[in-house]
């Protein structure tokens, strides 16, 4: 299919994009209904909504992407679909049925299909889907009414000018509780990282590392992203802690770590005082891929991995396996990708 909407696609953002239609589906009465496609992008809900006062709501991100031939891949989907199952449980709301979560998704992403960068611009369709909590509800309690929608938007490549490493700052604030909603996919995480966000860039780095709320000895997470570091021994690894959300990219990357590049693999305690062991470090998600952590400054030290300016061999070749697998260049390993038909 041609693309009929006017955008810049070697330029686009990371900016939200009114496309044309949209997933919605309302919960009531105890089950889900059929749900449906609709142009409107306005939510109305109850001024009393859990997901305004109580933080009942969790989201996903997700990305489709145009393959050289035409066609539309999805990038482990039903990851996405049990990673937000997941999230639900933890916050007492309905899950979506995982199966209906792929449907949805689909059909969005069909609706949508000429908003979907070209292939060859770097750009993909980002998908979020989000669940909130809704009714008239003023009780500390769980809603008994329920929102699951989803959206698309095209977003450009992450990266202007190709893989830049960056430099990052360990910050003293909390991401997560120890025992928290770390784990889930939930806007209160997100919320509690704006402000030391806002002070990293301050103070010129990318954003902050957040340390394990227990002993602030272990690296958890690289602001909204996940860390790994590849050993001077050629090992792939990658923090492990019950605060720290599951990323798909990061457990793909682990795969593709040790299947595709030989490599020792394993999730253990990264400590900040022990960043010499690294011969190169990243940041991985769904937004960025793999971001590349050039230097950490933690607190009076600053600790340069590979180079502040160039990207490590092996940060690179993981790079260029996992978007090469998204994009369709790469043979993808069994149930990776599925199609948009």
């Amino acid at each position: 299919m041609t693309n009929t909407v006017n955008l810049d696609w070697n330029n686009l953002g990371f900016d939200y994009i009114k496309t044309d239609l949209r997933f919605i589906s309302y919960y009531k009465d105890g089950q889900w209904d059929e749900g449906a496609l609709i142009e409107d992008n306005v939510l109305k809900v109850d001024e009393a909504a859990t997901a305004l006062h109580y933080g009942q709501q969790c989201f996903e991100g997700l990305k489709a992407y145009r393959c050289k031939d035409g066609s539309i891949n999805l990038f482990r989907v039903d990851q996405n679909a049990a990673r937000m199952a997941r999230s639900c449980r933890r916050l007492l709301m309905p899950e979506f049925p995982e199966e209906r979560f792929v449907e949805a998704v689909k059909k969005v992403v069909k609706a949508n299909e000429q908003w979907l960068p070209p292939y060859g611009t770097g750009g993909s369709l980002y998908i979020r889907p989000f669940m909130i909590g809704v009714g008239n509800n003023v009780a500390v309690r769980p809603a008994t009414e329920y929102i699951f929608s989803i959206f698309v938007m095209p977003v450009g490549a992450y990266f202007k000018g190709g893989l830049t490493p960056t430099n990052f700052i360990v910050s003293e604030y909390d991401r997560a509780a120890h025992v928290g909603t770390g784990a889930a996919k939930v806007g209160g995480n997100y919320a509690a990282s704006l402000l030391p966000g806002k002070e990293a860039k301050e103070r010129h780095f990318s954003d902050c590392i957040y340390l394990d709320p227990l002993t602030h000895t272990k690296i958890e997470e690289v602001g909204a992203a996940n860390f790994f570091g590849i050993t001077k021994d050629n090992q792939f690894i990658t923090p492990y802690s019950p605060s720290i959300l599951p990323s798909i990219t990061k457990y793909s990357l682990l795969w593709l770590a040790e299947h595709r590049l030989g490599m020792t693999v394993k999730e253990a305690d990264v400590y900040v005082d022990q960043l010499d062991i690294f011969a190169e470090a990243g940041a991985c998600g769904t937004a960025a891929v793999i971001s590349p952590v050039g230097g950490i400054q933690n607190g009076d030290d600053f600790h340069v991995f590979y180079s502040e300016t160039e990207v490590g061999p092996v940060t690179r070749r993981l790079y260029d396996e996992l978007v090469g697998i998204q994009y369709g260049d790469v043979e993808a390993p069994e149930g990776w990708i599925q199609k948009v038909e």
